[in-house]
């Protein structure tokens, strides 16, 4: 008996393989001919036939597999497989136990083989794009939880939505648009009540239409404060920003592409070298860019014709909670009478109203100073810092372009 119960499988080429045990363990198979080679590898424990070899197919046999894979050239299910088994390339292993647990390659395609679903994993696998963000990887990753549900009823339904979510949300409770992507999409997706629906298979699809729907306003959203924000950049001026911002990043980088010349200073982002690493991927934009100490602010603020700047979260005050050393940037442009602008997604907008520095949960990181330190020195290591409304000038959001006292109008309306 094959066991392929757990797997998925996916058709594009002629030859493919089955993993096993570890990474190394494979079971090949080629179509080549009329006969079906396999070559195992020792990973494997084929048993009662002669190991490398595959019963001979007949010709009506590899038609009719051939056919079947053709009509279904994108994605074919194991289901389909055992329906197909007395015309498939495992005739000669049906009567052996192959234990297959990590992957399998088939037809030159790398499947993985299906888990019981988990939504953190679900999340991390989305976090790993480079250009999706963290509360765009969980939108996606409670989508996924809707369609995985098994769930009979509408509110079960909600329940277990609502248990993903918050099992999310504590995965890391430093994170602030972590927690608002989840809040909204929450909120997003269940303004219906649940008794609307009798139907359960109706009520899930309107929920997953809804869920991929955020999803895809969540991801346009850098790109709709990209064309709002670069009209705020003229010919000639000098751009300070600070740590790294994909969507300053996309406002920046669209700006320069319609022909617009200006200057960008960035702070180096200690510890994490996050402003380095923002100059880093200006440069093949064509973008002139120095990189200034984060202690340098003060020193370069008056060749400074515009703070632009990201954030982590956009509370109900109007204000910003973002990288340290946000709120002394925006101190010292506000001192020389320089404009200060955020650009930052409408899944950013946390109901926090945070009255100091203090009053928000901790979220340290490690520092490294270079210098061996005495025990009894004790070290300041918040990756975060709050900066007051008065200090900001405008907010770029997928909503518009904001001043910092219609953010709480805004709220109010996103979580109605």
């Amino acid at each position: 008996m094959y066991r392929s119960s757990s797997l998925r499988y996916e058709s594009s080429h002629r030859d493919f393989s089955l993993r096993g045990e570890s990474d190394e363990d494979y079971l090949d198979i080629s179509l080549e001919d009329d006969r079906g080679w396999c070559k195992p590898s020792p990973g494997f424990e084929v048993s009662g036939s002669k190991r490398g070899f595959c019963h001979p197919f007949h010709e009506d046999r590899k038609k009719v597999l051939q056919e079947r894979r053709d009509s279904t050239p994108n994605s074919v299910t194991f289901e389909w497989l055992r329906q197909a088994e007395s015309a498939s390339l495992y005739a000669g292993l049906k009567d052996h136990t192959i234990s297959v647990s990590h992957s399998v390659r088939s037809w030159g395609r790398e499947v993985v083989r299906e888990k019981p679903f988990n939504v953190i994993h679900e999340f991390d696998s989305w976090r790993k794009s480079p250009d999706l963000a963290e509360a765009v990887a969980a939108i996606k990753a409670l989508t996924a939880v809707i369609k995985r549900s098994e769930a009979t009823t509408m509110m079960g339904l909600e329940v277990e939505l609502k248990n993903a979510s918050d099992t999310l949300k504590e995965s890391d409770e430093s994170s602030i648009s972590l927690s608002a992507g989840c809040d909204l999409f929450m909120r997003y997706v269940t303004r219906t009540s649940a008794i609307e629906y009798e139907d359960i298979e109706a009520g899930k699809a309107r929920l997953i239409e809804r869920g991929e729907k955020f999803g895809e306003i969540s991801q346009k959203a850098r790109r709709t404060i990209a064309k709002l924000g670069k009209d705020f950049i003229a010919d000639g001026i000098t751009i300070l920003t600070h740590g790294y911002s994909r969507v300053v990043l996309a406002l920046l980088k669209l700006a320069a592409s319609e022909g617009k010349d200006f200057n960008v200073i960035c702070t180096e982002g200690r510890p994490d070298n996050t402003g380095a690493e923002m100059a880093k991927e200006l440069v093949p934009a064509g973008i002139p860019v120095t990189l200034v100490l984060d202690s340098g602010v003060a020193y370069v603020m008056e060749t400074v014709d515009m703070v632009l700047m990201g954030a982590e979260g956009v509370v109900e005050s109007g204000g910003i909670i973002s990288m340290l050393g946000t709120y002394q940037t925006a101190l010292v442009a506000y001192s020389l009478k320089k404009p200060v602008y955020v650009a930052a997604e409408s899944y950013k907008f946390a109901r926090l109203f945070p009255l100091d520095q203090r009053d928000m949960s901790p979220a340290p990181r490690h520092v490294d100073f270079l210098v061996p330190l005495p025990q009894v020195v004790n070290v300041e290591n918040s990756a975060r810092d709050y900066t007051p409304p008065q200090y900001l000038t405008l907010i770029f959001s997928d909503l518009g372009v904001l001043t910092p006292s219609a953010v709480s109008d805004e709220l109010i309306q996103l979580y109605l």
